[in-house]
């Protein structure tokens, strides 16, 4: 039987309403889960992120070290504590040689903020160093050294942190905030042997365009930039701060200088993440096949 034709476009009309209805919904919920979504689920959803590097001038002794890097704490009143907890519980699970923190331990007002910090920082399980950021000095950097003491989290300003195993040595460098202008490339490299993998903490990834000059340095951990905390699909971060822009995440090769930057575990305003989740990052060290041999 033929179809009725005064009844087809009636159809096609019906069909462009229901896809304009279903259209505007699809929309109208997406409007309003992405706001809760970066608000709620996404600042809190840790992602453990293991980054196997091989460092050039590694000694065999430290083949399979581990190291743990945290960035961009930025400890406030909006950061629920078992949020903190979670982070040093999950930071103790990956049983690393060593923990690092690269910087921003508070957003402001760290003496308000002490005794949440040191009862979390003092549950690392492994031996822990950590440079200033930007917000740190802007508050009290004084204060924030205090509270990485009372933590056993020994701050590294213009200062290098050695480990042995045997006669090997593994040097961890951290220079004082560059946006401060608190930064002493030249300080650090008087305190610097020669010989054995060295790693640079700089809390500001932009500073690798300095350090690699030395050549010195296998690898250069940062923060800062949080990962741009909003990051726009196919198109990146809108919004990056000085000293974070070059580099603003992830793993770069420069020069004969990795450079990884961590996104953070905290925010500052607004407080959202959408397409930069919390990162814990685990490093898993090698030393070259020739090394080994």
């Amino acid at each position: 039987m033929g179809q009725d034709l005064g009844q087809m476009p009636k159809r096609r009309l019906f069909r462009r309403r229901s896809f304009g209805i279903w259209t505007l919904l699809i929309l109208f919920f997406l409007a309003l889960g992405l706001p809760v979504y970066a608000y709620k689920i996404e600042p809190y959803w840790l992602e453990v992120k293991t980054v196997p590097l091989v460092l050039p001038h590694l000694q065999p002794e430290f083949d399979g070290y581990r190291i743990v890097q945290l960035s961009d704490v930025h400890v406030v009143d909006q950061m629920p504590q078992p949020f903190l907890e979670k982070v040093i519980d999950q930071t103790n699970r990956q049983q690393p040689d060593l923990v690092v923190i690269t910087g921003d331990i508070v957003t402001a007002s760290p003496r308000r903020y002490a005794s949440r910090i040191e009862a979390a920082f003092k549950t690392f399980e492994a031996p822990t160093v950590a440079v200033l950021g930007n917000h740190d000095y802007w508050s009290d950097p004084e204060a924030v050294q205090q509270i990485l003491q009372n933590s056993n989290v020994e701050p590294l300003r213009n200062q290098v942190y050695t480990v042995h195993r045997n006669q090997a040595q593994l040097h961890i460098a951290g220079v004082d905030d560059v946006w401060a202008g608190a930064a002493d490339l030249d300080q650090v490299m008087a305190q610097l042997p020669k010989t054995g993998a060295a790693i640079l903490l700089a809390h500001e990834p932009d500073f690798a365009d300095t350090a690699v000059t030395t050549h010195r340095f296998d690898l250069e951990l940062s923060g800062h930039a949080h990962g741009g905390q909003v990051a726009i699909p196919f198109v990146g971060a809108p919004v990056l701060p000085p000293h974070g822009k070059r580099y603003p995440i992830g793993q770069y090769q420069i020069e004969d200088l990795i450079q990884y930057t961590n996104r953070g575990i905290g925010m500052v305003s607004p407080r959202v993440r959408f397409g930069s989740r919390p990162e814990i990052t685990v490093f898993q060290l090698s030393a070259p096949a020739e090394q080994q041999s």
